[in-house]
């Protein structure tokens, strides 16, 4: 018998098809609260329930739409959509054709049509137009699915102007937002959730899924403020989504935003605690925010990774107790397999591991712990014992071979391969050398210095003649800083044990590498002045701080920027006796009628 349209389906039918969608709801529920955690047997009963609930809907939907059915219809919808969404882990945008659907039938149902609409049209023409009282809550939640759809796809427009029809449907005369507010946050929160039916029970509750589309909706436009600069507007807006709804790995992504806008800020807010969020909700905030700046900030670190980069921050501020524990803790992860537990790609945020190992030495050597920094650097000297050539001739400014290059490509990258090595070894050495000065064995330092300079003899310079400190390669740059750090090193231990001459050479080889470098002429005048030379020692202090005005030894990296392996060192080299040396040359002079301009 032919049905006429907008007809009720036979009770039978309605009644079954009530029954089936309570059984697979029940069935989901009692899956959901048996099970503790994600899994692959929670994966498979989600794919089951998507099969189950589609078949259902198809069968519906082979039908034409009747008012009486379509309560129930849109919350198998509903429930078939979320699924949809849970079993494949994100929000497909093919699924959402089956919203359209819907309303289409809605529509239908009451004697309309809405083919030619866009979507957005067709959610206004609906909640315009449909005003059946048993329609208005399965609407509303269906509107809540297709916002979460809109957010991933990072259409708040479309967002805002959905929940507006819902707002003025359920209360035309209700404010809008006040002035300062974020609209979007102001129309979902104004929002009020329709009841459960009993008879209609729901595989997630509408409730939360509000509170999920807050969440994101907050997080979403917090990024997009982020990267916009906007840093005050995006530090309210994650703060909103950290007291939201979410798991705690967005919770974890959301501290990461906050600590980016703090950090620009200058700022230090106590965060608010995030509300929890069960891995078994279909739709989680996580699959709703999905964009680039995010993917960059969050890019996944592997947890040797993690241990460097604090190990590396805790260095640079001085906190080295912290340093050396974390350094401690990353290379007993080498040690357990440098596989598995370090990432060699080339977006890993670690320098070469001889580098690490120095960095390590580096940061006991500040703790006081001078005999392991001395056992820390003897792993980097004995590594790298075999990788040096026995004499290494290098262009002062070798370029970077171009791609193509071939041959000659392989030898330059060789080259500053074994520039590497060579630097690590020598750094190695350098170390050793102020661990034992700072142990008070001037002897031993002073054999360290030395091998170290022994090793930096391999390296043989040629270029175009102009200044060595001026536009060097990198690598060469370092290994005369290194050569520099060293001369000055053995110089002091000189010192310190009254060969003044051997110290008085070793300043004046350091000033012949780095003509300007302050702590190099002020121990040359302090050699100077031991040797009671002191009118040289006069004559080459008034010349050299007339020429470098405002040094005084003090000046660490001399405006560049080296490996932070060898900053210990760099502080170590600076002249502690600046004030007392100038005060002793300034009475000399002035108790002297000897005119040292002459």
């Amino acid at each position: 018998m032919k049905r006429r349209r907008g007809a009720a389906a036979e009770p039978g039918c309605l009644q079954a098809w009530a029954a089936e969608s309570q059984a697979l709801t029940a069935r989901w529920r009692a899956a959901w609260c048996s099970r503790q955690g994600p899994g692959r047997a929670a994966e498979r009963e989600a794919r089951h329930q998507r099969d189950g609930f589609r078949e259902l809907l198809r069968r519906i939907w082979g039908l034409p739409a009747a008012l009486p059915t379509l309560p129930l219809e849109l919350t198998v919808l509903y429930n078939s959509l979320l699924f949809a969404v849970g079993a494949s882990d994100s929000a497909i945008e093919g699924e959402a054709e089956g919203i359209r659907q819907g309303l289409l039938r809605v529509l239908e149902a009451c004697g309309a049509c809405g083919q030619d609409l866009s979507t957005e049209e067709l959610w206004q023409k609906v909640l315009q137009e449909v005003t059946a009282r048993e329609l208005q809550a399965p609407l509303h939640r269906l509107g809540a699915l297709q916002a979460a759809w809109w957010l991933a796809a990072s259409r708040l427009g479309s967002i805002a102007g959905l929940f507006r029809l819902l707002s003025n449907a359920e209360d035309p005369g209700r404010a809008c937002c006040r002035e300062g507010e974020n609209e979007l946050l102001s129309l979902l929160k104004a929002w009020r959730v329709p009841a459960e039916e009993a008879s209609l029970p729901l595989v997630q509750s509408t409730e939360h899924l509000k509170e999920i589309l807050c969440t994101a909706a907050a997080f979403l436009q917090g990024l997009q403020e982020l990267e916009a600069g906007n840093f005050a507007t995006a530090l309210s807006l994650f703060q909103e989504a950290a007291g939201g709804f979410c798991s705690k790995r967005v919770l974890a992504q959301i501290y990461t935003c906050l600590g980016c806008c703090a950090q620009q800020m200058a700022l230090g807010k106590k965060l608010p605690a995030a509300a929890s969020s069960s891995p078994y909700f279909l739709i989680r905030t996580e699959l709703l925010v999905d964009t680039p700046i995010l993917a960059s900030l969050l890019r996944h670190r592997h947890p040797s990774e993690v241990k460097y980069l604090l190990a590396q921050r805790c260095l640079q501020d001085g906190r080295v107790a912290d340093a050396v524990e974390h350094y401690l803790d990353f290379l007993a992860l080498l040690q357990e397999g440098l596989q598995q537990q370090v990432p060699l790609d080339d977006s890993s945020a670690l320098p070469r591991i001889p580098e690490v190992i120095l960095e390590t030495a580096s940061a006991l050597e500040q703790a006081g712990r001078y005999q392991d920094a001395i056992t820390v650097c003897e792993e980097v000297i004995s590594r790298t014992t075999g990788l040096i050539p026995r004499m290494l001739r290098v262009e002062e400014r070798l370029g970077c071979p171009s791609p193509g290059a071939g041959l000659v490509g392989r030898l330059l990258s060789q080259k500053k391969e074994s520039l590497c090595y060579l630097a690590w070894r020598a750094a190695g050495y350098l170390h050793q050398g102020w661990a034992w000065a700072k142990l008070g064995e001037s002897k031993e330092a002073i054999t360290k210095f030395s091998r170290c300079l022994g090793d930096l003899l391999r390296l043989q310079l040629y270029g175009s003649g102009v200044e060595p400190t001026e536009n060097l390669l990198p690598e060469v740059e370092v290994l005369q800083k290194i050569r520099l750090l060293s001369l000055v090193g053995r110089g002091m231990q000189f010192l310190d044990l009254g060969r003044h001459k051997e110290a008085l050479l070793d300043f004046q080889y350091s000033l012949q590498i780095s003509p300007g470098d302050p702590a190099a002429a002020s121990y040359l005048v302090q050699a100077l002045w031991k040797l009671n030379r002191k009118q040289e020692a006069a004559a080459y202090w008034q010349k050299f701080f007339k020429t470098h005005p405002g040094e005084d030894g003090q000046r660490e990296g001399q405006g560049r920027s080296f490996p932070l392996y060898l900053v210990s060192c760099l502080k170590q080299a600076m002249f502690p006796h600046s004030e007392s040396l100038a005060r002793s040359i300034q009475d000399y002079l002035a108790t002297t009628s000897w005119d040292p301009s002459s």
